[in-house]
C-alpha cells in the first residue's frame, strides 16, 4: 500500500488527484468542527464532554459514527454522510419493488443518472427531517439528557431554529457535492472516502482516552484491533471465481469470442449494508423506551430490560440473527442469478460442465447461497466484538475497533489502493506502447 502511494506521488497527474482529494478531505473536516449559528459553544462543549462516554448508546449512535463526532457538536456538517447512505439504501430496495426504477436501471448510464438524481432529492428530504429532529432534541434538552445547560443561544427563536435546519441541510448538500468532486477529479469513490474520513476521525481521541485510562487495556485493544483488521482484509479479499467460456462466433468477416474469464463472487457479497440495517432496526426499541419512560406497561418494561441495551443475551442474539437475515436478503436483491445466466447465454457464454440457461442460474444460486453462509457469520462475529466488550468489561464506548468501523476502513482502503494501482498500471502500459 505504501509503495503504491509513493509511486502515485511520483506521477504528476496522479499527484494532483491525490492532493485534490486531500484538500477536499481537509475542507470536509473543517465543516465538521464549524458550529452552526445559534449554538451555545461553551455549553455544548461541556455537555458533549459529559455525554461522550454514553453517546454511542443513544438512538442516534449509528449517525454519530458516520458523522465523525460532528453530530453532538451540532456543526454545519453534523449529519455527515448518513442521509445519503439511507437514501441510497432506500433507492436500492425500491428498484426491486417499483417497475419504473427497475426499467431505469436497465437503461444503462442514462437510467443510472436518473436514479442518482432521485437519490439526491431523497437525501435532501431526509436531511431536513433529521436536522429538524436533532435540533428539536437539542431545544428540549433531550440531546444531552443529563446536562441541564441550554445548548442553543435562543431556544424559543423559531427563525433561528429554521435557520439552523436550513444550514445543516445545506451542509448535507455540500457533502454530496464534495463526494462527487472526489469521484470526478480525485482518487477513489468520493462518498466512500468521506465515510472513511468520518470514521477514522474519532480514532485519535478514543485511543488517547484509553491510553490515559489504562495502558494495559490500550495494549489489549491494539492487539485485538490488529487481529480484526487482518481478519477483515483476509475475508474481504476472498472470492470464488466461477470460470466462464465464450464460444467463437462470426460477425461479418470477424471472429469474436473464444475467450475465458470468470465471475468473481465475494465471500462478503453484501458488504456493510446488513450491519447498518440491523443496527438501525435495533434502535427502534431504544426509541420506544425513551418515548414511554413513565409507562408501566409490561411489554415496554420487557423491551427496556432486554432490547434497549446491548449487554443482554437477547439483544446479542437478535442482533446476530438480524445480520444473517439481512445478508441473505441484500444479496438476493443485488445479485440475480437468472439475469446473469441470461446475459451469458445471450453472448455465447457458458460455465464448463453446466448447461446454459436455467441450469446455470441454479448453479450460480447454489454457489452464492453456500458463500453467503460464511459471509453472514463473518459479519455477525465482527459486529459482535464491541457488544461483547461492553458485556465483559463495560468499556464498549471506548472501544474504537468496532465491527462497522473496521469494515468501512478496510473496505474503502483496499478499494482506493486498487484504483491507484490500476491507474499506475494503465500509465505503465501507455509508456510501454510508446
Amino acid at each position: 500500500m505504501l509503495t503504491a502511494f509513493t509511486r502515485a506521488f511520483r506521477t504528476p497527474d496522479l499527484r494532483k488527484k491525490l492532493l485534490f482529494t486531500l484538500g477536499i478531505i481537509a475542507l470536509f473536516r473543517l465543516g465538521s468542527v464549524l458550529p452552526t449559528p445559534g449554538v451555545h459553544v461553551q455549553n455544548l462543549a461541556a455537555c458533549f464532554d459529559q455525554a461522550r462516554n454514553g453517546a454511542a448508546g443513544n438512538i442516534y449512535g449509528m449517525v454519530q459514527l458516520f458523522s465523525g463526532g460532528a453530530l453532538l457538536k451540532l456543526s454545519v456538517f453534523a449529519l455527515g454522510i448518513m442521509p445519503y447512505i439511507t437514501a441510497s439504501i432506500i433507492l436500492q430496495l425500491l428498484v426491486v419493488v417499483i417497475p419504473r426504477l427497475e426499467a431505469l436501471k436497465k437503461e444503462g448510464q442514462a437510467g443510472q443518472t436518473k436514479i442518482t438524481q432521485y437519490t439526491r432529492y431523497l437525501t435532501i428530504g431526509l436531511a431536513v427531517l433529521q436536522s429538524t429532529a436533532f435540533i428539536a432534541l437539542a431545544r428540549t434538552g433531550q440531546l444531552f439528557p443529563n446536562c441541564q445547560q441550554d445548548v442553543l443561544l435562543d431556544p424559543d427563536n423559531i427563525f433561528g431554529i429554521v435557520t439552523m435546519v436550513i444550514i445543516m441541510t445545506a451542509g448535507t448538500s455540500v457533502i454530496m457535492w464534495l463526494g462527487e468532486l472526489i469521484t470526478d477529479r480525485g482518487v477513489g469513490n468520493g462518498m466512500s472516502i468521506l465515510i472513511f474520513t468520518q470514521v477514522v476521525a474519532v480514532f485519535p481521541s478514543e485511543l488517547t482516552n484509553i491510553f490515559q485510562a489504562n495502558k494495559f487495556t490500550f495494549a489489549v485493544v491494539m492487539v485485538v484491533g490488529i487481529f480484526m483488521i487482518a481478519a477483515v482484509v483476509f475475508v474481504e479479499q476472498a472470492q470464488r471465481r466461477i470460470p466462464v467460456q465464450y464460444a467463437k462466433r462470426m460477425v461479418g468477416r470477424r471472429m469474436y469470442g473464444g475467450t475465458s474469464t470468470y465471475i468473481p463472487l465475494k465471500v462478503n457479497q453484501a458488504g456493510i449494508i446488513p450491519v447498518i440495517f440491523a443496527s438501525s432496526l435495533l434502535y427502534l426499541p431504544q426509541l420506544i423506551t425513551s418515548l414511554f419512560q413513565t409507562t408501566d406497561n409490561a411489554v415496554i418494561r420487557w423491551i427496556s430490560q432486554n432490547l434497549a441495551t446491548g449487554d443482554t443475551p437477547i439483544y446479542m442474539a437478535t442482533f446476530f440473527l438480524l445480520i444473517i437475515f439481512f445478508t441473505y436478503f441484500y444479496v438476493s436483491i443485488t445479485f440475480n442469478p437468472t439475469e446473469v445466466a441470461d446475459n451469458m447465454k445471450k453472448y455465447g457464454g457458458f460455465i464448463p460442465g453446466i448447461r446454459p440457461g436455467r441450469p446455470t442460474a441454479e448453479y450460480l444460486n447454489f454457489v452464492l447461497t453456500r458463500l453467503t453462509a460464511p459471509g453472514s457469520l463473518y459479519l455477525g462475529l465482527i459486529s459482535m466484538v464491541p457488544i461483547v466488550a461492553l458485556a465483559v468489561s463495560g468499556a464498549s464506548q471506548n472501544f474504537p475497533f468496532g465491527g462497522t468501523s473496521i469494515l468501512i476502513m478496510v473496505g474503502v482502503g483496499l478499494d482506493t489502493v486498487k484504483q491507484i494501482e490500476s491507474q499506475l498500471q494503465q500509465r505503465n502500459y501507455e509508456g510501454f506502447l510508446r
